[in-house]
């Protein structure tokens, strides 16, 4: 009888335990959101994974560091990176830079359109035939060659008349042709839903609603780099006016934008990048042409466009001191694009668009350079970075690729702010520390460059193997600013063979939410495999061959570092 209430008593200890057990799994996470959760289950499943990759530790050594400004004619690949879309053979032949916006294909190539048909009257000056080549470059880009020296066209006709400005300022002879080859508009785009909300809540859509709805209510704004987008550029004046009509650099209008600027999730590199995260619904509105908007379906179904900043009128300049029959032949090629037929051709792609907006403002070249410059430091409003640079030193990477790897990312370390803290890890079979993260002072770059420098390859590819191990150093850092933005930089051509699943890590790296960035080296990259990588947190994926790798670097650089 005293054995059988011993049993009794056992079994009855052991259920209350099972129960108490049970009541406290089951509790544990009351009051928390799944996001939270994810992110728990998410930390035990990297710590675990961690206990199965070696990792090693690399002495750190110093390597030089060249102070003062970059070279920004070195920088550039060359010309034929951007092959001519038309080429004309008259003897007197006219090139000309445009946006790529209408010197494109389809919609998007109607200045290429106007350009052949131009080219096959055989029009003729004093009894010479005069054409028009025409080379698609963005319009960022497109200064940096003139400006530089690198590269210097007959004639540039750029998205809107800030880029002139640009040019005009850094004393290159430039002379206006035409005020306006085909009308466009920069916009903010809302979804058709969120629109109705906004106008509900602050009574119109205009710049000024926005700004203030993202400095003060968290409206989740995005727009492109203004180094290199021409809405983007649009964009940033056009903001700091709004604090400052008078004096769009005052310490008022800085304040003001870092006010701004600290409730905007991120600055895309690409404006598809920005268009998937709207895709996915981490933002709520976007910056973007007309031209473009209304040739997309899905876009012009679901969202609203409202007008914002200068026009994007595409102006024609004469670069350089033409001759006379080139600045002639220049002219007469501008009538042909103003002519009736053309500005049909230009309003059935979408531009001359009657948007009922005007805007008067302008801008000289000075201010728009210093307005780029007051991005570049205050984009973070105050709020460091802390980045891991994961570059791959597999036999594969072997050759041009790590020599390009090391040379690009010395040179573009050179546009990381030194507010921001930066480490590095390097893999191939294991995982290796070269440096841990530091704040990117002179100490830390120096070390960084040594480290860089004595990269080399061989061996497997454990990719994600890395991307875990960066991962953890940037939690760690984070866990000590917890205010700070994070992300990783993937250098890379893509071929996984070995260690930790894509799968497996994908599953962390998204409810962990840290982005990474993927730079693709070598002709052979695996872009499918890099891009994969790139979206699970909505970041940039990049392809940079040999031509133009340190260009692509310095510009990802400036928008996210």
């Amino acid at each position: 009888m005293e054995k059988a209430n011993n049993t009794k008593f056992l079994f009855i200890v052991i259920l209350f335990i099972v129960v108490v057990a049970g009541g406290l799994f089951l509790t544990k996470n009351i009051g928390k959101t799944s996001n939270q959760v994810n992110a728990e289950n998410s930390k035990a499943a990297l710590s675990k994974v961690l206990k199965n990759i070696t990792v090693k530790d690399v002495e750190k050594i110093k390597g030089t560091v060249e102070l003062g400004e970059n070279n920004l004619e070195s920088e550039l690949p060359d010309i034929e990176k951007y092959p001519l879309v038309v080429e004309g053979k008259g003897d007197i032949n006219i090139e000309i830079f445009s946006s790529p916006e209408k010197a494109g294909k389809g919609s998007d190539g109607w200045l290429c359109d106007v350009a052949e048909e131009f080219n096959n009257q055989k029009n003729q000056i004093d009894g010479k035939t005069i054409s028009v080549s025409v080379r698609s470059v963005a319009s960022g880009l497109a200064v940096d060659y003139i400006v530089s020296g690198k590269y210097v066209p007959d004639a540039i006709s750029p998205s809107n008349e800030l880029w002139g400005e640009m040019i005009k300022s850094q004393r290159v002879a430039i002379e206006k042709v035409e005020d306006s080859l085909v009308a466009n508009q920069a916009g903010i785009i809302f979804s058709k839903k969120a629109y109705d909300e906004f106008v509900n809540k602050y009574g119109e859509m205009s710049l000024d609603k926005v700004v203030e709805a993202t400095a003060k209510d968290g409206l989740a704004m995005g727009y492109t780099n203004p180094y290199a987008s021409s809405t983007g550029l649009n964009f940033l004046v056009s903001t700091l006016s709004k604090f400052d009509s008078e004096n769009l650099l005052s310490d008022k209008a800085v304040s003001g934008f870092q006010e701004f600027q600290a409730n905007v999730p991120f600055v895309s590199y690409t404006t598809m990048q920005m268009r998937d995260a709207v895709s996915t619904g981490s933002l709520d509105a976007f910056v973007l042409e007309y031209q473009t908007y209304c040739n997309d379906a899905d876009l012009t179904r679901n969202y609203v466009f409202t007008p914002f900043g200068v026009p994007h009128n595409n102006p024609m300049y004469a670069v350089g001191q033409l001759e006379d029959s080139k600045l002639q032949a220049l002219k007469k090629f501008t009538e042909y694009a103003k002519s009736e037929k053309s500005q049909k051709l230009a309003t059935d792609y979408g531009f001359n668009q009657n948007l009922d907006y005007a805007n008067s403002d302008s801008y000289d070249g000075n201010t728009l350079f210093s307005a780029q410059k007051i991005w570049k430091e205050e984009k973070d409003s105050g709020k460091p970075i802390i980045a891991v640079f994961v570059t791959d030193i597999s036999g594969s990477m072997a050759g041009v690729p790590i020599n390009e790897l090391r040379k690009s990312l010395i040179n573009a370390s050179g546009y990381i702010n030194s507010n921001n803290y930066i480490g590095l890890v390097s893999y191939n079979n294991d995982v290796y520390k070269n440096l841990e993260i530091d704040k990117f002072d002179i100490n830390q770059r120096a070390y960084f460059n040594g480290a860089v420098q004595n990269l080399s390859a061989t061996g497997g590819t454990a990719t994600c193997d890395a991307l875990l191990v960066a991962l953890d150093m940037v939690l760690t850092k984070k866990e000590e600013m917890p205010e700070a933005k994070t992300m990783i930089l993937l250098l890379s051509d893509g071929k996984q063979n070995r260690g930790t699943s894509l799968g497996t890590a994908t599953d962390i790296l998204e409810n962990l939410e840290v982005p990474v960035y993927t730079i693709g080296y070598g002709e052979d990259a695996e872009k499918e495999a890099l891009s994969k990588i790139a979206s699970i947190n909505e970041a940039a994926s990049i392809t940079a061959d040999s031509d133009d790798v340190v260009y692509t670097l310095k510009n990802l650089f400036n928008s996210s570092l």
